[in-house]
């Protein structure tokens, strides 16, 4: 990395939320100002600043210095230390002060407010009040600077290490020296890997029980974020974390057992002995167990509908004839606490769920429709001319901070609740949304087991399907107008087995349709 120094001039921007920082800083020999980007808790006009990092050419803003490491400095000249004072960085300091301090202690005055505060009494207009400011704002600034110093001595970035401050405050120092590896747990783009090597860089052993229990999360962590894992058994545990810390057995079995005491995984026998869970996956799984149960032990709220003339009804509404196992599914869910509607491409989920919702509709039931994701809520508003709205949107999540407003305590206000493209519903966001149905609501799940899985863990459409305390219709007949397509029909015959058989046949059909090549006529010339 380059490195860059030079005095703020000008803070273009500055983010006390993130850091983020834009500052024109004047280095010597250079006659323009240098633009810096990086991160810093506090930068003001005046300070010195060291940075590593590289030049970059950005297309709207031209040249820039892009910081990895950016340290701040108080000025060190009459005139840098007026700028910095009066910029009010420092509480109880404004320009009419700054250059009253400068101007009664010179370059002396931070050595005086450090050392010697009570002779700040001496500048007129500086009372008992202004005083104690101006010692609270000072102390601010220096515990904000060795913490920096710390942090970058560790080789830890500027942006991270202005998180790391916001989360812990004046204490980071000794909360990151007695556990580096809780970094991995608290701090937002801090892994296990960065936090091993601070800890490494202070001198934790490598057979630290500290590691390994920081290991056995991270491993966890990994098991469900990139392979969808809800957990682990013990056995697969120790090795993943073996092949990780390289630490005797003993050590990751004794972090294991320090773990569960703690309740920072969870031991239980599902779905075969001794698997172990992080917490929020543990209890989401309850979660949701727990509001099917809920949920079942009531009726539809709802008259009751005859299906049969309900049925002749809505074919003649929507001028369609729906195949005996749609009649039989719309029947079963005119009357089902709880449905899964499932089957591949083409066999008439989406007639189905619009015939159940015209029915529903007429009878003034109160009705939600939601998917994971905007483009599936897009496409279930056009297919069903009801609006339907993201799981997020629905729940009414916080952007400050990610937090579901709707909940158990403030349910979704409907009588049914129908979630499309159950397949990317991860087990958090499953409990979540399930919390937030009302005991009298109906619920109806439409997927595919075959199409996209969710980013998240889990396979929560799967486990609805297979726990056998909900109605579940399988759709299988692929209508003509379906049948049509080559991709419907690859799809059914991939799930079956049966591809190759099916690509040599549509290899045959296309030979067969493409018009014969004509020999071209030799030219005259």
């Amino acid at each position: 990395m380059q490195k860059l120094t030079g005095l703020v001039e000008r803070v273009t921007f500055h983010s006390e939320e993130s850091g983020y920082c834009v500052i024109k800083i004047k280095v010597k020999g250079e006659r323009e100002l240098a633009t810096v980007v990086g991160h810093t808790p506090a930068v003001s006009p005046g300070e010195f600043v060291s940075c590593s990092g590289d030049w970059i050419y950005n297309r709207e803003y031209g040249r820039q210095f892009q910081s990895v490491f950016l340290n701040v400095y108080p000025p060190a000249t009459k005139q840098g230390i007026e700028k910095y004072l009066g910029s009010g960085m420092v509480k109880g300091i404004g320009p009419t002060y700054a250059s009253r301090l400068v101007k009664q202690f010179g370059e002396k005055v931070f050595d005086i407010i450090e050392q010697n505060p009570e002779r700040l009494k001496e500048v007129e207009g500086i009372g008992p009040k202004r005083f104690k400011a101006i010692v609270s704002g000072w102390a601010d600034q220096k515990i904000i600077r060795n913490i920096m110093i710390f942090l970058h001595s560790h080789k830890v970035s500027t942006a991270k290490s202005v998180r790391i401050f916001k989360k812990y405050g004046e204490n980071a120092v000794s909360i990151i020296t007695q556990n580096p590896y809780i970094l991995a747990k608290d701090i937002k783009g801090i892994g296990f890997r960065s936090a091993d090597t601070i800890a490494l860089n202070m001198g934790i052993p490598k057979d630290s029980i500290l590691r390994a229990r920081a290991g056995i999360s991270y491993v966890l962590s990994v098991a469900s974020s990139n392979l969808g894992h809800a957990c682990l058994p013990k056995d697969e545990l120790i090795k993943m974390a073996n092949e990780l810390l390289e630490m005797p057995e003993q050590t990751i079995c004794d972090a294991i057992e320090k773990e569960i005491e703690e309740n920072s995984l969870v031991s239980d026998d599902h779905p075969e002995s001794e698997c172990l869970y992080l917490p929020s996956l543990f209890y989401s799984e309850v979660g949701i167990a727990s509001s099917i149960r809920r949920l079942n032990q009531s009726c539809v709220n709802w008259p009751n509908i005859d299906p049969d003339k309900a049925i002749a009804w809505v074919e003649k509404k929507l001028n369609i004839n729906l195949a005996e196992s749609q009649k039989e599914a719309a029947g079963k869910a005119l009357n089902s606490k709880l449905m899964v509607i499932t089957g591949g491409p083409g066999v008439g989920k989406t007639t189905l769920v619009n015939s159940i919702l015209r029915i529903l509709s007429a009878k003034k039931v109160k009705i939600i429709l939601c998917a994971p994701t905007g483009r599936a809520a897009k496409r279930m508003s056009e297919t069903t001319g009801c609006e339907a709205k993201t799981i997020h949107r629905l729940l009414e999540v916080s952007p400050e901070t990610g937090k579901f407003q709707r909940n158990r305590e403030k349910p979704l206000d409907c009588d049914l609740l129908v979630i499309d493209e159950c397949s990317m519903v991860d087990l958090s966001l499953a409990n979540s949304l399930l919390q937030a149905v009302p005991d009298h609501a109906s619920v109806i799940f439409v997927g595919d087991v075959n199409q996209l899985p969710s980013v998240g863990p889990g396979t929560f459409l799967s486990d609805l399907i297979e726990c056998g305390q909900i109605t579940v219709i399988k759709l299988t007949e692929v209508f003509r107008q379906a049948a049509d397509s080559w991709i419907i029909r690859a799809a059914h015959q991939i799930i079956k087995g049966t591809f190759r058989l099916f690509l040599k046949k549509v290899k045959k059909e296309i030979s067969i349709s493409l018009p014969k090549k004509r020999r071209k006529k030799s030219s005259p010339l």
